[in-house]
């Protein structure tokens, strides 16, 4: 065994980590496999392991030049495992298995994953700086008490409850935010989506994978979101609110809501940003909401070719020309506008996908990128993955740069300057 090697890892039939020497790692790019080496990076606290239920693990056998597939040890299966990555860091490979049982993954973002002299190592890049995403900031012994005090302090705010329990249950930083009133905090108002996104984190079909949080259920009144946003914007540093949560549909629904709220919250305090994380199909709401007084927004994408989006975000009454529309106005107003790409290796990465995705942003005057792993089974994209060769993700990022040297590149929402 080469001491420098990132071994095959997996779990034993009790659930026990075992480290495999004699395979190496292997991740998967599209349809190429490529096996773990020195830009494989040590997984951080906040990552964790995940097992891959109904497949069995992959590794590479350095003597033979061959694949192998483990399927057990002593008679006793084993199960392949992932890296479940925070935010700050984008994914660079998928983890290599195959399948021996029909099991649906759950929304997580999985990314390959080995052991480097007993050192977990993930298949992924540094993209942004968690200055205010460290989880060592959150889930703190103080936070049942500072819920208590927001909600003693807005006793009629149902918005707090459902917050309440997103910070709670759910661990949400942006939930989490509000009642430590600092930096980006969620503000959820829309019950209903005018997409049903296949990695919706709020709303599945019964058939499919559960929902990992629970969507609200009631559309606020002005007072209760008013009353929020600007007590957030006046006393937090580096303030955010956002709309747009992953416990909510599409807050544009709620267009007179936030247009009224906004203007309400502007009328008291000039103080931080007002943010709405979107896939701005409805035109006539983000125009709106961008004239009442809008900073930025955060517009989701899967991929800037019609049909790959429309797969994907499965939209109700608008085209993805809608929302090139609504981010083309919003950049004009002078509204910061960024990419929330939902990214998944092997798909954005591919040649095609890359140049409409660059001449989507240059087209449209966005400022920021922002790169989300996608969060779904790799099964269900296995049909759209070309055949051909695809760059490494960290190529791919170097010829974004190249293309567009002005685009800043990241992975969190930024206050407006």
């Amino acid at each position: 065994m080469n001491s420098n090697q990132i071994s095959l890892i997996y779990l034993n039939q009790a659930g026990k980590l075992i480290e495999d020497p004699e395979l190496i790692a292997v991740g998967i790019n599209g349809r190429q496999a490529e096996i773990g080496d020195d830009t494989w990076i040590d997984l951080p606290a906040a990552g964790q392991l995940i097992a891959l239920p109904g497949r069995f693990p992959v590794g590479y056998n350095e003597s033979s030049a061959t694949i192998e597939v483990i399927e057990g040890i002593g008679g006793d299966k084993v199960t392949a495992v992932a890296a479940i990555l925070p935010v700050g860091l984008t994914r660079c490979l998928l983890p290599a298995y195959e399948i021996h049982a029909d099991i649906e993954l759950p929304l997580f973002g999985y990314t390959a994953v080995g052991s480097q002299n007993g050192r977990l190592k993930a298949a992924a890049m540094k993209t942004d700086d968690d200055l205010k995403w460290n989880p060592v900031y959150y889930n703190t012994r103080d936070l049942p008490r500072l819920i208590a005090r927001k909600q003693k302090e807005f006793p009629q705010n149902r918005i707090l409850d459902q917050l309440a329990k997103c910070a709670s249950d759910y661990h949400c930083l942006t939930a989490q935010n509000i009642f430590y009133q600092r930096w980006e905090a969620g503000i959820p108002v829309s019950p209903a989506c005018n997409a049903r996104c296949l990695g919706c984190i709020s709303m599945q079909p019964a058939e499919c994978c559960p929902s990992p949080q629970e969507r609200i259920l009631f559309v606020p009144a002005i007072q209760e979101v008013a009353d929020l946003m600007i007590s957030h914007l006046e006393r937090a540093p580096e303030g955010i609110v956002s709309f747009g949560q992953g416990c909510e549909g599409e807050p544009s629904l709620q267009k007179e809501l936030l247009t009224d709220a906004i203007r309400m919250a502007r009328a008291r305090t000039s103080k931080g940003t007002i943010n709405i994380n979107t896939n701005a199909g409805n035109f006539e709401a983000m125009e709106k909401l961008v004239d009442a007084g809008l900073d930025s927004a955060r517009v989701s994408l899967f991929s800037a070719r019609p049909e790959s989006y429309n797969w994907y975000h499965r939209p109700l009454g608008y085209r993805m020309e809608d929302v090139r529309h609504s981010a083309k106005y919003a950049a004009s107003q002078g509204v910061t506008v960024a990419i929330n790409l939902l990214f998944f290796p092997g798909f954005t990465n591919q040649k095609a996908e890359t140049a409409l995705l660059c001449e989507f942003i240059a087209d449209c005057g966005i400022k920021q990128l922002q790169i989300r792993n996608l969060n779904l089974d790799p099964e269900r994209l296995s049909g759209i993955i070309s055949d051909d060769e695809v760059p490494a993700v960290s190529d791919w990022l170097n010829d974004i740069k190249a293309q567009l040297p002005d685009l800043q590149i990241g992975n969190y929402t930024k206050p407006k300057i």
